[in-house]
């Protein structure tokens, strides 16, 4: 069976439990020994074959014991409920992983570490973000509140900037990192105060991240 013709462009707000920068980024040890983290995306162009899935936004909540690549993960996901059911249907197999080359994206890396997928939502999603300014905000009523902001210099209070590189990144090549604070009461619940946080511009295909 061949794999589904599709691509996925769009802004992120990642917020994860480890300290800023996430060693996990490094192949390193999480900071507190575990993975908890908070993925949220706007697709602004987007298709999986002639479905187009443009100005939809998905979320996924995630817990891992360890460390991710040590598996026995937990994840819950949560797309705009303005998608048709045809949306829902594509957004599901790419989140998956089912339709990417193993290991090429973020989706397939982590799928393979995932021991229990709770069912998707299908809910009011509010998602703002600013990938230069390093602000972000996402809301599901009831469900989580996240928010995204600048490292601040502890003496003057300014924003500091700082950028993590991945030339052979699997979920972006460059990233704005910042400062995360997320709580959540789904299926999965987490919480975590200015912890890392990263801002960046996605471009996925099947065949992995557009370089």
């Amino acid at each position: 069976m061949s794999m589904a013709d599709w691509r996925m462009q769009g802004a992120e707000f990642a917020t994860c439990n480890c300290d800023w920068g996430c060693p996990c980024q490094f192949s390193a040890r999480p900071s507190h020994g575990h993975c908890e983290a908070v993925v949220s995306m706007r697709i602004d162009q987007g298709h999986y074959n002639q479905v187009k899935l443009d100005d939809l936004c998905w979320v996924a909540t995630f817990a891992w014991p360890g460390a991710i690549h040590e598996g026995n993960g937990r994840c819950q996901v949560f797309i705009e409920d303005k998608a048709s059911a045809q949306q829902r249907d594509a957004l599901l197999r790419i989140l998956s992983g089912e339709d990417s080359e193993p290991g090429s994206t973020v989706f397939s890396v982590f799928a393979s570490t995932i021991s229990e997928m709770f069912e998707p939502q299908f809910v009011p999603i509010e998602f703002e973000v600013d990938v230069d300014k390093r602000l972000a905000r996402t809301r599901i009523a009831g469900v989580l509140e996240v928010t995204g902001e600048p490292i601040r210099n502890p003496v003057t209070g300014e924003p500091e900037e700082a950028r993590i590189v991945l030339p052979k990144g699997f979920e972006f090549t460059e990233a704005q990192v910042g400062s995360g604070t997320y709580q959540t009461q789904g299926a999965i619940k987490i919480a975590a105060q200015n912890s890392h946080g990263h801002f960046a511009r996605l471009h996925f295909t099947g065949q992995g991240v557009v370089r």
